[in-house]
């Protein structure tokens, strides 16, 4: 039995997962997921960490690998740290096999990334911070529309006349929104709308890294935002390429369970190599 961790710490969120391997068939034991929130975001991860100890019945003991990705490098107990590329990549194809590129859209930026089907990363391509595209992007949106992050996916898809925002900047697309709201758009416009420009930047950076094989998997924060995943595949459709993209209810560990899996590799290969016999 090889139990793993992996943590993934991301800008906005941080995710814990804990996996059991019995003959090298994983077990999903524990996942969690916390908000930053203005915290330190290290003494979160230790936290969550612990507390995911507590809630498989394991100790810190009992792990055999501790796997961070993201910014978890600094972690006083991981055992080895992963790029987040290779995690989210090996995580989108335990989410779903058929995935050939996974796209990672967090706080601050997007990420596409092409991989094989054993998450060798083959190539990716990243957003800058200035996009519009990222989840502190959209929270900002919510926040001056007065709506709960949670409801921007089912609001979005309510949309039935978008207004088109700039996909250049977040600050041309901030004051795009403001004229928008002044001019009495609803809601469901702007989001929609939001949604399309952020898709259309998306969908080309799918198509900078190559060409895919098989499903375009979502992971990250919003993943989970009904809304985006709607207007990806709307865009998808309009330009008639051969790529499905789908989410997953747990896309937003993808990073940290693409982690614990690399740790269980990285584990099984340090211990075949330590049974070698010593020459003499």
């Amino acid at each position: 039995m090889i139990r793993t961790a992996g943590i993934d710490i991301g800008t906005g969120a941080i995710k814990t997962v804990i996996f059991a391997f019995e003959n090298g068939s994983p077990q999903w034991l524990v996942r969690r997921v916390e908000r930053v929130r203005q915290r330190d975001p290290l003494q979160l991860a230790a936290d969550e960490y612990h507390a995911a100890l507590a809630e498989s019945g394991l100790a810190h003991a009992d792990m055999d690998y501790v796997a961070t990705t993201g910014e978890g490098e600094s972690l006083a107990f991981h055992t080895g740290h992963f790029y987040s590329m290779t995690t989210h990549a090996r995580g989108a194809i335990f989410l779903d096999p058929e995935a050939g590129a996974a796209l990672d859209v967090g706080a601050l930026h997007g990420r596409a990334i092409r991989m094989d089907r054993r998450g060798k990363v083959l190539s990716y391509k990243m957003t800058s911070q200035c996009a519009s595209g990222s989840g502190q992007f959209l929270e900002n949106i919510s926040r001056y529309l007065g709506i709960a992050q949670d409801e921007i996916g089912a609001l979005s898809k309510q949309g039935d006349s978008p207004e088109k925002v700039s996909g250049i900047c977040a600050v041309l697309a901030e004051t795009d929104v403001i004229n928008m709201v002044s001019r009495g758009v609803s809601a469901p416009n702007i989001l929609r709308g939001i949604h399309g420009s952020m898709a259309d930047r998306l969908a080309k950076l799918i198509k900078s890294v190559g060409n895919v094989e098989g499903v375009v998997m979502m992971t990250g924060g919003l993943a989970h935002d009904d809304g985006l995943v709607a207007a990806m595949q709307d865009v998808m459709r309009q330009e008639k390429v051969p790529w499905q993209v789908r989410s997953h209810p747990q896309s937003i560990h993808a990073g940290a369970i693409g982690a614990a899996l690399w740790g269980a590799y990285r584990h099984e290969k340090l211990s075949r190599r330590e049974s070698l016999p010593r020459a003499a």
